[in-house]
């Protein structure tokens, strides 16, 4: 009989993952596999090891990744990559995807002390980015790659880091304009204290002195940090278009006039301060708003996608060519895991293509010999070699990605609140100014002018522009807390307005993660050890998936094994005969039609069972239900419809589903919706998704790592944070509340300002307290009421 023997786990002391065996053990301490144990013995050398103090097992499993990196001796993708080099110094800049904790950083950041040619290396802990000075003379751009792989710290390079499209800051000098608004407005107070307080009589020469000191001061305000706001203003009167600019501008230019009039004239002190004081608050609520996640792109594309070079067998012999230089006739190497570049024929080896992220099937399809195998599919099984027969740019996924309907520019965007309010805040603002003006006018023509100034300065939407900055800003952090990542503040107003939801299947509702496995049948110990045995030789993902199911067991010695595509495992182990697969293999008959993938298991011809794969779906599928009858619900997938029946738990009507959907369906059908009226959601994370997230009112793309590939999109949701879904629709709709309401505030301090205002005796006092009085009202208002909404909805 024989002992099913079952090692005890021992967990990788570099990775944390189980240990399968006791070969790679080094000063008492296990391995997971060699490389693990070299990234050990590496830290040991250079005296490091106190790496391991930072955190338990903060290293990526070395097991994982394949040694790749003979592409980077091109010089033409060294060139590509490198921010900078010189006759001996270069310097680069990587992605690392595993960076996660203190202690990833403190190893980076200590690459010098393991290879001196290394000068440093600094870790952008938000963007995972890793930017490394070298000689290159010395150690070379390959071997920098080498050592980060070596030490557990792979860098992810793909086609668009060559390209270099990522989106960037634009250089507006914002900060420095508020670093000179800042500096004046604090020099101006000061100079206007003595104003505010009155002066005696034999100290009113410092009166006019002050006054031509804060003109200077408020020059490089108006025509430097305020600049920006003409020319806003002025393309908007080009356009026809009353924006909150043209208020904004004209406040300003009324502030600086009058200023300069009063103080030339010796009438009174201006309003200096509350120029400044403007100028800075309103640069300040701009800089808020262009707050976003800079260390997440959300204008992603297929080059993302593909990687940088691809191995082309030549007189036996293969080396790396970049993609670019990749033709029609090539013989190309494909490994386990890697991309196929361009529609290729399979000449050799056995495919197994994992299509997921262009169709949304979900199933690894088997390809013969001879076969055409489209761009943008994944080999899941061994290394196969294949005949390019279109470029890369001719190919059928950069069609798909290049067609109109795909890449078409958004023209359904929606009003927000602040363009709808400014337009009518223009228009009433002149109004109430000119009426002002014709009042006085005929009883005293400079108290008339005085009125018509007053009301510009007082009314100017100040509070109004802030508040949408600041409370945008707020939300914005309670959803960057909760892994929901927004392209920019007009978002959250989409998202208040949406009715209608449409959720792919494949890596959305379902987990990336793969499927669930139950098994029917009760197998002993004995059986579950030559079900382990036989498996464990195949590199279909069932059979991997039953491996990993059953645990480590101890492999038994094989006498007969035979695998047949598409049907399954023959197998003899220890006298016994074993078939593993289809029906058809397995009972002898034609296949069954079942409604979930499962693999028969025949032992002596006996039927002991079957073990059964059903998708995993994520946690907070129970709440889509719930989102009716508030939110219409659709489920659009490229996959069968064999979960048809489990879905219709979550998707009551049955016209909700609709399964077998190409890429331009998907656009299509989104497109229907709109055209009947709906603001809709479109949540996908695959390429076969990428024209229906640009069609609709609102793209969300899924994932389970957001600095991984995902589409083009408006947001970026992490898959734990599926289950908020509900929570962040109806946190939106708080956020445009508070909006609203702060714009009541704004009003209201508009209306008593104006009471002073057309009198025509508005003092620089009253302004110069005023206003910043009613900017400190909103940010705290906006601030406390987004945090307290988000406690409601459960999101603090």
């Amino acid at each position: 009989m024989i002992q099913n023997t079952v090692m005890e786990k021992i967990a990788c002391y570099h990775c944390g993952d189980d240990c399968l065996t006791t070969a790679y053990v080094m000063e008492e301490k296990n391995f997971c596999c060699n490389g693990c144990k070299t990234v050990f013995e590496i830290l040991s050398a250079s005296k490091m090891a106190n790496y391991y103090s930072y955190n338990d097992h903060p290293g990526a499993t070395r097991a994982r990744t394949d040694k790749r990196f003979d592409y980077l001796g091109s010089e033409d993708i060294i060139n590509e990559l490198v921010d900078y080099t010189d006759s001996q110094i270069t310097i680069v800049t990587f992605f690392i995807p595993h960076i996660h904790c203190s202690s990833c950083l403190w190893l980076l950041e200590q690459l010098n002390s393991i290879n001196p040619a290394i000068h440093y290396s600094r870790v952008d802990f938000l963007k995972k980015q890793l930017n490394i000075r070298f000689d290159h003379q010395k150690i070379s751009l390959q071997q920098v790659v080498e050592l980060l792989y070596d030490v557990g710290y792979e860098p992810l390079i793909s086609l668009q880091d060559i390209i270099k499209k990522q989106n960037g800051l634009s250089k507006d000098n914002l900060v420095q304009k508020i670093a000179v608004a800042g500096f004046c407005f604090g020099n101006v107070m000061l100079l206007s204290f003595p104003e505010y307080f009155g002066l005696s009589d034999y100290e009113t020469t410092f009166k006019h002195f002050f006054g031509w000191l804060n003109i200077l001061f408020i020059l490089p305000v108006v025509f430097y940090s305020g600049r920006g706001y003409f020319i806003a203003a002025w393309q908007n009167l080009k356009k026809k278009v009353f924006g909150i600019d043209f208020p904004l501008a004209l406040g300003i230019a009324v502030l600086f006039i009058r200023t300069c009039l009063e103080v030339i004239t010796h009438s009174g002190a201006g309003f200096a301060d509350t120029l400044c004081g403007l100028v800075f608050f309103l640069l300040v609520g701009k800089l808020v708003q262009k707050k976003t996640y800079h260390h997440i792109s959300f204008e992603r594309d297929y080059r993302s996608f593909f990687p940088v070079a691809v191995h082309v067998i030549e007189d036996s012999l293969n080396k790396p060519i970049p993609l670019a230089q990749l033709k029609t006739g090539h013989r190309i190497l494909i490994r386990h895991n890697e991309i196929i570049p361009a529609d290729a024929i399979l000449l050799k080896g056995e495919a197994l293509i994992d299509f997921s992220f262009v169709t949304g099937e979900s199933i690894p399809i088997k390809k013969t010999l001879g076969e055409v195998i489209y761009a943008g599919g994944r080999q899941t099984g061994e290394a196969i070699e294949l005949e390019v027969v279109k470029p890369v740019y001719q190919s059928y996924l950069t069609q798909l990605w290049n067609n109109e309907a795909f890449t078409r520019q958004k023209d359904n965007r929606m009003q927000t609140f602040n363009e709808k309010v400014s337009r009518y805040f223009t228009i009433v603002l002149l109004a109430i100014a000119f009426g002002s003006l014709l009042f006085w006018l005929p009883t005293d023509v400079r108290r008339g002018f005085a009125a018509f100034t007053a009301v510009l300065i007082v009314a100017c939407p100040c509070a109004l522009a802030l508040s949408t900055p600041f409370t945008m800003s707020a939300a914005l952090s309670i959803f960057d807390r909760n892994l929901f990542y927004l392209k920019n503040v007009a978002v959250v107003e989409q998202m208040a307005a949406i009715d209608t939801i449409v959720f792919d299947k494949t890596g959305t509702i379902t987990t990336g993660s793969g499927k669930e496995i139950k098994i029917d049948g009760l197998l002993s110990a004995k059986e579950q050890l030559l079900i382990y045995s036989a498996c464990i030789n195949s590199t279909h993902p069932l059979s991997r998936m039953i491996c990993q199911y059953l645990g480590n067991q101890q492999r038994l010695a094989i006498t007969r094994y035979i695998e047949i595509p598409n049907l399954g495992i023959l197998a003899t182990i220890d006298g016994q005969r074993l078939r593993i697969g289809s029906s058809k293999l397995v009972l002898g008959y034609k296949e069954i039609e079942d409604r979930v993938s499962k693999v028969y298991l025949m032992l002596d011809e006996e039927l002991i069972g079957f073990f059964e794969f059903t998708h995993q779906y994520r946690d907070g599928m129970d709440n889509i239900e719930n989102l009716e009858p508030a939110y219409r619900t659709f489920l659009l997938s490229g996959d069968q419809d064999h979960e048809r029946e489990e879905l219709i738990g979550f998707f009551k009507a049955r016209d909700s589903m609709l399964f077998n959907q190409s890429p331009q369906s998907k656009l299509d059908f989104v497109q229907a919706l709109q055209q009947q009226g709906r603001q809709v959601i479109m949540m996908g994370d695959g390429l076969n998704d990428a024209g229906a997230l640009k069609q609709s009112d609102l793209g969300i793309a899924i994932t389970d790592d957001v600095n991984n590939f995902s589409p083009g999109s408006d947001a970026i949701m992490d898959g734990r944070s599926f289950h908020k879904l509900p929570a962040f629709l109806r946190f939106s709709k708080d956020t445009i509340n508070i909006i609203r309401f702060s714009f009541l505030i704004s009003l209201t301090y508009n209306l008593i300002g104006l009471s002073y205002a057309i009198t025509g005796r508005l003092s620089p006092l009253t302004a110069a307290i005023l206003m910043p009085l009613s900017t400190v009202t909103i940010i705290s208002f906006t601030s406390l009421a987004t945090h307290f909404a988000a406690r409601k909805r459960k999101l603090a």
